[in-house]
């Protein structure tokens, strides 16, 4: 009966997933239809055991046949469509197998060519088979992991006040000023006919961009909504070949009014993911399974401590490191005032000194993008980076320089041009109210739920620098 009123709510046949969860709430011998493909097949003597996916449940459904209903077609990777009875298995590893009736093969896989055979695959060998790598339970798993997270965050949003809002991938404003943007061009023949009007330079009339921030245009936004995030995708022309960039990647960005501490910012930061932590998503254990477990229960902690996490002042984790590293010379880059943090000291912070995340605040003004505001000493700006163990940075933010004057002053510092920024000084000039944000790597949040250590298995299509397929 529970299966029927499932599938009368959809006009979808039910997932494996679906099918497992219904079955554990109440007993039903009613036929079931499984849709999926093959991820392995053992056979004896008369039975056969199968186990199927569809992708919802990385484990799969084992399905029992008896030999003399397989067809010579299933093999690993084929697509097929099974009938049969849900039951309670009499085997370790699984609480519900199908036994199945009838077997169909809808697409068959040839297993000599098949890219993805049963035993280890290396990251690069995905890598190279990008188009067939979520067909693995580690990817599989990564995707979905992905999904249930950035669920989690649009409810603690909506719960917050927030508006979610859709904001352009075009634009013309570089956000973070280092230059690393990915330029515009079409592949419009710029040569018109002799009989026309020459075009303007160009598809638009200035420069353009993909975006590598929704930072300028949330502000905007949150001058008339209040409260306003956004999860979109960024780009940035980043030459690094580390395991934390990416060309093209994801941003959880938030900006709200009516904020002036960047503490009060910080906890906004530390509450969402800390509801992240507390999720209990399936994936989390597979991705997991030969991680570090001393690591995983850090992760843990973190999440449901109810003692705020570490804040630290830029100039106070200098002298930190500076002792550190007078007593223990470690560092390959001399930590400085003044100076950006290197990886190696984001990560020792992190990692070493407090052991797990922690807040960096108010940074030089020189070091930071112009949007920032200024603080009474005049020298640093109100303003922090997350660090965290094994990750590094995984999120940035602060108060908006909301006083016009000093953003005009700050503009000139940066040089930058104040027409170009006309419509930033506007916000300001017309109902301007303090307010802050920040932007949080979404692949790097990834990394660190689950363990795995290259952002670029965190995506399912990882694009950097000379390479990308598809």
């Amino acid at each position: 009966m529970l299966f029927r009123r499932l599938a009368s709510t959809s006009s979808l046949p039910l997932t494996i997933r679906q099918l497992l969860l219904s079955a554990n709430k109440c007993e039903n011998t009613s036929p079931v239809q499984v849709h999926g493909w093959i991820k392995s097949v053992r056979r004896q003597k008369n039975v056969a055991f199968a186990v199927v996916s569809d992708g919802t449940f990385a484990p799969g459904l084992q399905a029992v046949l008896s030999t003399s209903k397989i067809p010579k077609n299933l093999t690993n990777g084929a697509s097929v469509r099974l009938n049969g009875t849900l039951v309670k298995s009499r085997g370790s590893g699984q609480e519900r197998e199908l036994q199945v009736d009838t077997v169909e093969v809808i697409g068959e896989c040839d297993p000599e060519t098949y890219p993805i055979q049963k035993q280890a695959l290396s990251v690069e060998y995905l890598r190279d088979n990008v188009h067939l790598r979520a067909r693995t339970d580690s990817v599989g798993s990564m995707l979905h992991l992905r999904d249930s997270t950035q669920r989690v965050l649009h409810r603690f949003f909506e719960r917050q006040g927030f508006c979610y809002v859709h904001t352009p991938i075009l634009t013309s404003n570089d956000c973070e000023g280092a230059g690393e943007t990915f330029r515009i061009s079409t592949s419009i023949s710029e040569t018109p006919p002799a009989t026309e009007e020459p075009p303007e330079q160009g598809f638009f009339s200035k420069p353009s961009y993909l975006t590598v921030s929704s930072q300028l245009h949330l502000e905007a936004l949150s001058s008339a909504l209040s409260r306003v995030y956004t999860l979109s995708p960024c780009f940035r022309a980043e030459r690094s070949q580390t395991s934390r960039h990416l060309a093209e990647f994801w941003m959880l960005e938030a900006e709200w009014a009516f904020t002036s501490k960047v503490g009060d910012v910080c906890q906004v930061v530390e509450n969402s993911l800390k509801e992240v932590l507390q999720q209990h998503s399936p994936e989390i254990s597979i991705l997991r399974e030969s991680g570090d477990e001393q690591r995983f229960r850090a992760i843990e902690d973190a999440g449901h401590s109810s003692r705020s996490w570490t804040k630290i002042t830029y100039s106070d984790a200098i002298c930190e490191l500076a002792n550190h590293n007078n007593s223990f010379p470690t560092f390959q880059f001399q930590p400085r005032w003044g100076k950006a943090l290197q990886s190696e000291h984001e990560r020792w912070l992190a990692e070493h000194l407090i052991k797990g995340p922690v807040f960096v605040t108010d940074y030089p003004e020189t070091l930071k993008p112009f949007y920032m505001r200024l603080n009474d000493d005049e020298k640093t700006v109100a303003c922090f980076d997350l660090l965290i163990p094994h990750v590094g940075e995984l999120a940035g933010g602060s108060l908006r320089e909301e006083r016009l004057g000093i953003l005009d002053q700050s503009l000139e510092k940066h040089r930058l041009d104040k027409k170009e920024y006309g419509w930033y000084a506007d916000l300001r000039r017309f109902g301007g109210a303090p307010h802050g944000g920040f932007g949080m790597g979404f692949e790097r949040l990834i990394s660190w739920v689950s363990g795995i250590e290259n952002v670029r298995e965190c995506i399912a299509m990882p694009r950097w620098a000379k390479r990308m397929i598809l």
